[in-house]
């Protein structure tokens, strides 16, 4: 083995072990009890076997979908990467003109691809009385989101293909520092690209609201409703905004009389507990430590292509992105499970109520069709979220810890 090639493979090694002791330092800073233990849920004694098929039935089709959507979008783009290189020799647009032009085809390939799959999303969620939207107008949102997506594309082109011309293959190096300060500056404006929103206007519930903050340590954050109703009857809410811009965000159809009074401080305890043990900001610390080795490997397979610097380097980095992005699926869902586990545990220490923290989560299968246990394949690649039985699991085990007075 040469010295060249043995100080490269030590350096590699050395990189794997800063990842992984970084990795093992955001997961680890959670207040999630370690010796949790969660108590085994019989979803069978919470829901009716009709209840149960019914969610099952529901995202068995939604699993399916996905899947055959992403097998066709693998196929696409590797005939694309294989063949789109011949653009490039036709094309007169110049070095980073032609990169772009095979960006955005390569985009436009990937929006056809799936545009049949999303059709076919919006009809079972209308089938199932979960969606409200039509088919155009889900046609035309995506359209709008497309334009997003081809300037997001384009933007980072002309960073990657700037940055190989000066750096070579390393422009990485530089490269994935961008890409993390660029995901960052999204997460700050996020709320204000958010619209159909206003200020909840139940006094009772802010004042909640800001009584929960306090007692995780939170400043003033901004509740808002957002108007969803005639899109979709799915409940839900989210925590947005970093610093000055952070907010929480209820959808309407969360307060349209399904869910209690009680019911809806859990949900609002919840997501203030992403805010307060800062999940968005880990989330961008998690985006760089795959941003780093991500653009390695692009570099590393683009070399066959002439590099980043060559446009018809292109179609072959989006290929390899996508396969990227679908090897890291199983962890990049076993840290957002990892970070709303801790905002359940947040909110159950705020509001003090694993009933209502219970009724919750059961609703969420009766109103919203998830199923409470899903399959192992499913629950790797595709939950984002505790499944129901851990999240009723866990309401017991927090009451087990915390038993109420006699």
């Amino acid at each position: 083995m040469s010295a060249r090639r043995a100080a490269g493979l030590a350096a590699l090694a050395l990189a794997a072990a800063a990842w992984a002791l970084f990795a093992v330092l955001l997961w680890r800073s959670s207040r999630v009890p370690s010796s949790l233990r969660l108590p085994k849920v019989h979803v069978d004694t919470l829901f009716t076997a009709h209840q149960l098929a019914r969610a099952r039935n529901f995202e068995r089709f939604g699993r399916i979908d996905w899947l055959l959507s992403e097998l066709a979008l693998l196929g696409v783009l590797a005939v694309y990467a294989r063949r789109g290189a011949r653009f490039a020799r036709e094309s007169a647009a110049g070095r980073i003109g032609t990169g772009l032009l095979l960006g955005m085809l390569g985009l436009g390939i990937v929006w056809l691809v799936q545009l049949p799959f999303g059709l076919a999303g919006v009809w079972w969620e209308r089938r199932w009385g979960i969606g409200h939207g039509g088919y155009l107008e889900w046609i035309v949102g995506n359209w709008a989101a497309l334009a997003g997506e081809f300037l997001s594309v384009c933007a980072a082109l002309v960073i990657v293909m700037g940055l190989a011309r000066l750096l070579g293959d390393r422009w990485w190096l530089v490269g994935a520092p961008v890409f993390v300060v660029i995901a960052a500056l999204f997460t700050f404006v996020q709320p204000y690209l958010i619209t159909d929103t206003h200020p909840l206007r139940d006094p009772a519930l802010l004042a909640d609201a800001r009584r929960y903050a306090h007692e995780q340590a939170l400043g003033n954050v901004r509740i808002e409703v957002e108007d969803v109703h005639t899109e979709t009857s799915a409940p839900n809410a989210e925590s947005v905004g970093i610093g000055p811009t952070r907010r929480v965000i209820l959808w309407d159809t969360l307060l349209d009389g399904r869910f209690t009074g009680r019911e809806i401080r859990v949900v609002v305890a919840h997501e203030l507990g992403h805010a307060s043990r800062n999940h968005l900001l880990k989330g961008i610390a998690w985006f760089a430590l795959f941003a780093f080795p991500g653009a390695w490997a692009i570099a590393r397979v683009t070399r066959r292509r002439g590099g980043m610097a060559e446009p018809a380097a292109v179609p072959l980095a989006l290929f390899v992105l996508v396969v990227l992005q679908l090897l890291a699926l199983p962890l990049q869902m076993a840290i957002s499970r990892h970070f709303e586990a801790e905002a359940d545990w947040m909110a159950l220490q705020t509001t003090r109520d694993p009933a209502a923290a219970t009724g919750v989560f059961r609703k969420f299968t009766t109103v919203a069709l998830e199923q409470p246990d899903p399959p192992g394949w499913a629950y790797l690649l595709l939950a984002d979220h505790p499944t129901i039985e851990q999240r009723i699991g866990m309401t017991e085990a927090w009451q087990r810890l915390h038993p109420a007075p006699r």
